[in-house]
């Protein structure tokens, strides 16, 4: 290991793991040269950085837990700003922005004060990387590219003790870095939209601001990280028992073929929990092959008259009793090693939420990379069940939009990451639905002008979105309803506009009380 120690502006000391000075290297000079410098000569060692007020602070005895395989980007940033300014929310849609400082959190936005890198990282990508950048442009570039690639970055607050120094003075990106960033990491219209973002939320002009920008090109993300192997140091528990979980609702035939499909798995579940729902007052269980066919694992199964998936699932959560927890719908379809395959993935990247390749018949796999996903499927992720005692389903998303988002942010604001295994496929047929499912009357129904976006939507986003992401989701939908339905009538149109959003933004503070 090497220790980097900077003052903001350049490098001061560069001391090995027990903080004894290294000899041949020079001082002095800017970090991201030293950082090359260490990478050209040193392969396969972890590199900490670390500002000179933060040094006594670091905690040293965390690292090789933290840093537990190569592939890691990670940093913490002890200030309430980052270096690139908040109006980079006008343009990105990710959940990798309201970072929850206090656990470990899936994010690109990455910070010179403290943070490490494994030097074959620096190696393997030197061609696509500029040591020219100030140090904080360097590392938020690096990961915004490098983190849809499979380079696995994250907000570590545990690489300090406690005791931290506060208010480090560091650098903050300027209007026209932000535009410049934009122009490298996103497709050119994002720096147009950017600007009217400014227009319309600060009343500002960003005429000059666009035109610098022109003169960069967009960076690649070609990066190929997956030649880089990864193998976790930590130990997974060595109990691999598997629970499945399913809600299913009028898709007796297609539910059988999941059930024989789970009965062919390489590694079988020890139980597979179904939660049958029908509506109809005096209706009964169709599913007769549970107790007329023999099944090589458990099932347990419960009926209920109360219609819902998040209902269901919570349902089902409380009666899991293995170690892992297979979130399944019932019209999935399973090739015979998907849990087997699932489990040796997540062992190998010592993660505890795992989602796969969905896809419907006919669909093209388009993400080819095993990387962490802002996304979340309840109907294709293994996860550690001692999580269902923290999390379940909101059941204010019920019969809504939204509810396989919140639960994945419940999740990652609980320090847990959810990565998305590209070579491990689960086939959703999207069957029909049953004939007894029922219209349910939303609480908004009876307004005059319906709200827009759903109120369920508004109040993922007004939870999890900062305050310029808002804004520029509430600008993006407004341009774009106004290209599909408003052009004749624009003016009318934005009235209208705008009295649905706050029909929204009113009906999801309802559902938050």
């Amino acid at each position: 290991m090497i220790i980097l120690v900077h003052n903001g502006d350049s490098v001061i000391s560069i001391l090995n793991e027990r903080l004894n000075p290294i000899k041949g290297y020079s001082i002095g000079n800017s970090i991201t040269y030293s950082l090359k410098e260490i990478a050209e000569r040193e392969d396969g060692i972890l590199v900490i950085w670390c500002h000179k007020e933060l040094l006594n602070s670091l905690n040293r005895k965390a690292l090789s837990t933290i840093f537990h395989h190569e592939r890691l980007l990670v940093s913490f940033n002890t200030n309430d700003y980052f270096y690139l300014p908040k109006q980079i929310g006008y343009i990105e849609r990710s959940f990798f922005l309201k970072v929850n400082k206090k656990v470990t959190y899936p994010t690109w936005l990455m910070s010179s004060h403290v943070g490490g890198v494994n030097t074959k990282i620096l190696s393997h990508l030197n061609k696509q990387i500029n040591y020219n950048e100030p140090f904080d442009y360097f590392l938020n570039s690096l990961a915004k590219r490098a983190m849809i690639e499979g380079l696995f970055c994250y907000s570590e607050p545990s690489l300090l003790k406690e005791n931290h120094a506060l208010n480090i003075n560091s650098p903050k990106g300027s209007k026209q870095i932000l535009f410049k960033f934009v122009k490298q990491h996103y497709k050119w219209i994002w720096v147009i939209f950017l600007s009217w973002c400014f227009a319309v939320f600060e009343k500002k002009t960003s005429i000059l601001n666009v035109l610098k920008s022109f003169f960069y090109s967009q960076l690649s993300t070609d990066f190929c990280l997956e030649k880089l192997v990864v193998k976790s140091s930590k130990k997974m528990l060595a109990n691999k028992s598997v629970d499945v979980i399913i809600p299913t609702i009028g898709r007796k035939k297609y539910l059988y073929d999941v059930l024989k499909d789970i009965a062919n798995q390489t590694h079988l579940p020890n139980n597979v929990i179904i939660v049958e729902q029908n509506p109809e007052p005096n209706s009964v269980s169709e599913l007769d092959y549970i107790n007329t066919e023999t099944w090589p694992f458990i099932i347990k199964h419960v009926f209920t008259h109360q219609p819902g998936v998040c209902n269901a699932r919570n349902i089902a959560f409380s009666m899991v009793l293995s170690d892992w927890t297979l979130l399944a719908d019932d019209d999935n379809r399973y090739e015979t090693n998907i849990i087997e395959c699932l489990l040796d993935e997540m062992e190998t990247l010592a993660v505890n939420v795992g989602t796969t390749v969905y896809l419907q018949p006919g669909e093209i796999q388009t993400f080819m990379k095993t990387a962490q996903t802002s996304i979340f499927g309840s109907g294709n992720t293994l996860m550690k069940s001692d999580l269902l005692q923290k999390v379940s389903f909101n059941t204010k998303y019920e019969f809504n939009y939204g509810e396989d988002s919140e639960f994945g942010m419940q999740l990652r604001w609980l320090g847990e990451d959810i990565i998305y295994f590209s070579n491990i496929k689960i086939t959703h047929l999207k069957a029909p639905m049953g004939g007894y499912r029922i219209k349910v009357k939303q609480l908004w129904e009876d307004e005059i002008i319906q709200p827009k976006p759903s109120p369920t939507i508004q109040l993922l986003h007004q939870t999890y979105y900062n305050k310029t992401q808002i804004q520029g989701y509430k600008l993006l939908l407004f341009l774009r309803q106004l290209k599909a339905f408003g052009y004749k009538k624009p003016f009318h149109f934005k009235s209208n506009f705008v009295k649905k959003w706050n029909i929204s933004v009113y009906w999801s503070l309802k559902l938050k009380e």
